[in-house]
């Protein structure tokens, strides 16, 4: 026993619920009224620990004993490419500062926390958290991933200028574009 009350479990598993870490599934067992079971979603299961990285990272080790750093950055690159094609289509048609907003939108879905500042002739996208943060200090070209996503969704050259991995307070990453395509 947990020594919970009834009425305080269930007041947690309706947070819990609202914030989309479990699920509810109604279960009938014969006759009488049905019960629930929890599940957590893909989400909850996020929240815990996992050894993931501990597999990707011999994965990774594995791949670069066996083809060569060109072959490597060219894995990565196509990855981002992949990655800005399953996008293309909603950020072409956009004018771009709301294709930048989008962009900045779709990196924090991908938990990176991005956020944008618009210069005159700069637009500086910083990622202030890194999901693969642990993995690029071991493996650098992992950091290729988001600088080519950025700079394929874009269609303009990307400069990175800082980096968590190089002990910055985060990612930063400068785009020029002309003046009139942006304004603050």
């Amino acid at each position: 026993m947990v020594g919970i009350s009834p009425v305080s479990v269930r007041h947690h598993l309706t947070h819990l619920q609202a914030e989309g870490l479990v699920q509810a599934k109604e279960v009938r067992s014969g006759v009488g009224r049905p019960h629930h079971v929890f599940l957590l979603t893909d989400d909850g299961r996020e929240r815990f620990p996992s050894r993931y990285f501990r597999l990707t990272n011999r994965l990774l080790e594995e791949i670069k004993d066996s083809i060569s750093d060109e072959k490597v950055n060219e894995l990565f690159s196509g990855i981002a490419d992949t990655l800005a094609e399953r996008y293309a289509e909603q950020l072409r048609s956009l004018p771009l500062q709301e294709r930048l907003q989008r962009l900045v939108e779709l990196l924090s879905d991908e938990d990176f926390d991005a956020e944008l500042e618009l210069k005159e002739d700069r637009v500086i996208i910083r990622e202030l958290s890194c999901p693969y943060f642990k993995l690029a200090q071991e493996h650098p070209e992992v950091c290729l991933l988001d600088q080519g996503f950025i700079a394929k969704s874009l269609s303009l050259p990307v400069e990175r200028v800082t980096c968590l991995t190089k002990g910055d307070s985060h990612c930063a990453f400068s785009i020029a574009t002309a003046a009139e395509e942006v304004s603050p």
